[in-house]
């Protein structure tokens, strides 16, 4: 059963799923396909390239799929990936992908707050929560069950790990590990996440591993590589810390704090 508001707009080569709610002047342009169960608020508008998986809720306002804000973007076809069972606020502007990958994500599961923007080539994992008026530039990788607070911009290029968490107002403009908490203006490591991870099961001995790999990290007597090779001499048999271990070395813009 579909419940289209009749002042919705609505293209007819648009793909949509079972079940779907579309509210009152909300746009859906050609190229979109949305899967079942979900609902469209009122304004909203899904440009050419939007793929919206099951679950979706997508509120008022929000502009999805819409062409990046790239200079060298020349209306080549890419696409804008919203997984299953994400939440879209109101005003959210999500930018499609360029050349460069030919795509933008947003993973499973995620809430995303009001007046944020994820913009072209940018891929946000599962369990995210981007408070209100996240501005994540291009070519940005957000990985699972981060959680970046509101108002703090994300510098291209960056990549924000797994399990982290970061106060809301700051700036992320290096990399930001995994499984750990970040605040201060600059941004600085200031302590591991042991709250969250305590709810997402983690053990206490995995929390101690990373707290032992983090005080070696942030140890300002030893340089990055230094502190590395201690730490895989001494930790690395641990999955979470190997995970951090992953993450710094591939790292491209430095860490924050360091």
């Amino acid at each position: 059963m579909q419940n289209i508001h009749p002042t919705a707009i609505i293209s007819s080569k648009a793909k949509l799923g079972k079940n779907i709610t579309v509210d009152a002047y909300a746009i859906i342009k050609d190229n979109v396909e949305i899967g079942d169960d979900c609902s469209i608020g009122p304004h909203a508008v899904l440009y050419d390239g939007a793929r919206i998986g099951n679950r979706v809720k997508i509120y008022q306002a929000a502009s999805i799929a819409h062409v990046p804000q790239d200079l060298g973007f020349r209306n080549e076809e890419s696409l804008f990936i919203i997984d299953d069972d994400t939440t879209i606020h109101e005003y959210v502007t999500c930018h499609r992908g360029t050349k460069s990958t030919g795509f933008s994500r947003i993973g499973k599961n995620c809430l995303l707050m009001a007046y944020t923007h994820v913009a072209h080539d940018t891929i946000i994992g599962d369990n995210c929560i981007l408070a209100n008026g996240v501005q994540v530039a291009g070519h940005v990788i957000v990985e699972d069950y981060a959680i970046i607070g509101g108002m703090t911009p994300v510098h291209q290029f960056c990549k924000v790990g797994r399990h982290s968490m970061t106060g809301g107002g700051f700036r992320i403009t290096q990399d930001l590990p995994p499984f750990i908490l970040a605040a201060q203006e600059p941004l600085k490591f200031a302590g591991l996440n042991i709250i969250g991870l305590r709810r997402r099961g983690f053990a206490n001995s995995d929390i101690e591993a990373l707290k032992k790999f983090y005080n070696l990290i942030y140890d300002h007597s030893l340089n990055v590589s230094q502190a590395l090779q201690k730490a895989e001499a001494e930790l690395s048999s641990n999955q979470f810390v190997k995970q951090a271990i992953d993450f710094i070395r591939a790292s491209k813009r430095g860490l924050i704090g360091k």
